[in-house]
């Protein structure tokens, strides 16, 4: 089971952007990293193509960050935190470290 999935609110815990949160936008398993909205942004330089009617010129977006950047935010605690998994009945759960409390609630 993932502790950081799509949708989740997390905190920049390294980096450039230390201290900076957002809302995971896509996972990439297979190389343990996150793209979070508005963090960790880079300018891409593109070619226009005037067949598919795309112009060209400096391109900002989101970049993916090592998952071991990124911790989980939680809202009691106004800062992150970390992420245990447990059995509540017949299904695998989540919960922050700090206060026991379930994220998938």
């Amino acid at each position: 089971m993932r502790k950081i999935r799509k949708g989740d609110e997390v905190i920049v815990i390294a980096g450039k952007d230390k201290g900076r949160r957002g809302r995971v936008s896509r996972v990439i398993p297979d190389k343990d990293r996150v793209v979070v909205d508005n963090v960790n942004m880079v300018k891409r330089h593109t070619r226009g193509n005037p067949m598919q009617g795309s112009t060209g010129g400096i391109v900002e977006k989101e970049a993916p960050i090592h998952i071991s950047n990124v911790a989980i935010y939680n809202p009691e605690r106004d800062g992150p935190d970390r992420v245990g998994v447990r059995w509540e009945g017949d299904r695998k759960v989540r919960y922050f470290k700090s206060n026991q409390q379930l994220i998938d609630a």
